[in-house]
């Protein structure tokens, strides 16, 4: 029999679980730090690149995203992913549209999302390097740093 002392124990351990798999999650939940075949940019790599027009940028985060603010100029390409957020993902499991990109393999490409937990734009980027792109840069800070430094914004 569960008493009121042995019921408040069993949540305290339960919530204590939940603390440490969500911080395992968390930990887990952000993008790699390299891209084989590409690129990782900052924000201010990315910013001059925007400046100068060298680059084709793309949004991959939702359109409703997109329409709040993007980095201007950037393109709507949403990822659509089902695939775990891992290295590894199954890009069968996922939806991106490459004949949006470029026609010109040699043509400089920007993807971005959110931040480093944003992982459409990492996946897209590997797919672009997959595709055959040969100059596929990541934005891993992503929309969220650009914001944060006060960059400019196309609404």
């Amino acid at each position: 029999m569960m008493t009121a002392k042995n019921v408040s124990l069993f949540k305290l351990v339960v919530a204590g679980a939940a603390f440490v798999v969500a911080g395992s999650v968390w930990a887990e939940a952000e993008t790699p730090t390299s891209l084989a075949g590409g690129k990782i940019i900052s924000v201010e790599d990315a910013r001059k690149l925007s400046d100068g027009k060298a680059a084709f940028f793309v949004d991959t985060r939702s359109v409703v995203n997109f329409g709040k603010g993007h980095v201007p100029g950037a393109n709507a390409i949403p990822y659509k992913g089902a695939s775990d957020d891992t290295a590894n993902f199954d890009a069968a499991k996922d939806q991106f549209d490459l004949g949006k990109l470029p026609p010109n393999k040699d043509q400089a490409v920007v993807f971005y999302s959110d931040g480093p937990a944003g992982w459409k734009s990492y996946k897209a980027a590997v797919w672009a390097v997959k595709a055959g792109y040969k100059s596929v840069n990541y934005m891993r800070s992503g929309w969220t740093e650009w914001q944060a430094k006060g960059l400019p914004v196309q609404n």
